[in-house]
C-alpha cells in the first residue's frame, strides 16, 4: 500500500466518520438524562459526604439501606442498590474497619453473613441523613407537592420497569 492509499484511506474513514447518521437527542433520551443526574448527585454527594462525615456515597447508600433492614446479607445490599458483589465487598470490608458496621455470620446460615450498622455507624448514619434530606429538599425545590409526587411515582414505575432492559435476552 502506497503512503498516497494510506493517506486516501484515512481520509475516506473521516469522511465516513462525519457522514450524518442517527444521533441521540440527549435532551429527550431518558437513559441518558436519569445517568447525567445519577452521576452528577453521586459526584457531589461523594465530596460532599466525605468531607462533612468522612464517608462515601456508597458507604452513605449502606448505611441507610441497614438503618431500614439491619442484619441482611451483602447480596440483599446488592441486590437492592444495585451493585456487584465485589464492590459492596471491598466496601463493608472497609466500613467494617473503621467500626461502622458489623459482620456476623447469620443465625440461620452459616453460609451467609448479617451486616448490621455498628453504634458508631447509626451515629454517623443520623448525622448525614440530615444533610442527605436537605440536599434532596433543594434539588426538588424547583417542584411543586402535587409535581414531586408524580416524579416519584413515575421514577418507581421505571424502576419497577428495568426487567424490561435487564433480562438477558433484551435488546
Amino acid at each position: 500500500m502506497s503512503n498516497r492509499t494510506g493517506k486516501l484511506h484515512g481520509a475516506r474513514q473521516t469522511d465516513d466518520a462525519a457522514r450524518p447518521g442517527p444521533t441521540l437527542d440527549l435532551d429527550r433520551y431518558v437513559p441518558a438524562i436519569i445517568t447525567f443526574i445519577a452521576n452528577k448527585l453521586s459526584n457531589s454527594a461523594t465530596a460532599f459526604y466525605q468531607r462533612n462525615f468522612g464517608v462515601n456515597v456508597t458507604e452513605w447508600r449502606i448505611m441507610s439501606l441497614l438503618a431500614i433492614e439491619p442484619g441482611i446479607p451483602a447480596s440483599r445490599i446488592c441486590s437492592v442498590i444495585g451493585f456487584d458483589k465485589g464492590p459492596v465487598s471491598r466496601t463493608l470490608a472497609m466500613m467494617k474497619k473503621r467500626g461502622l458496621v458489623a459482620i456476623r455470620s447469620a443465625p440461620a446460615d452459616g453460609r451467609s453473613h448479617a451486616v448490621s450498622l455498628t453504634a458508631k455507624g447509626r451515629a454517623t448514619h443520623d448525622e448525614v441523613i440530615v444533610a442527605a434530606l436537605g440536599r434532596e429538599r433543594r434539588l426538588l425545590s424547583c417542584l411543586d407537592a402535587g409535581e414531586r409526587d408524580v416524579l416519584i411515582g413515575l421514577l418507581r414505575r421505571l424502576h419497577d420497569n428495568l426487567g424490561a432492559v435487564t433480562e438477558p435476552d433484551t435488546p
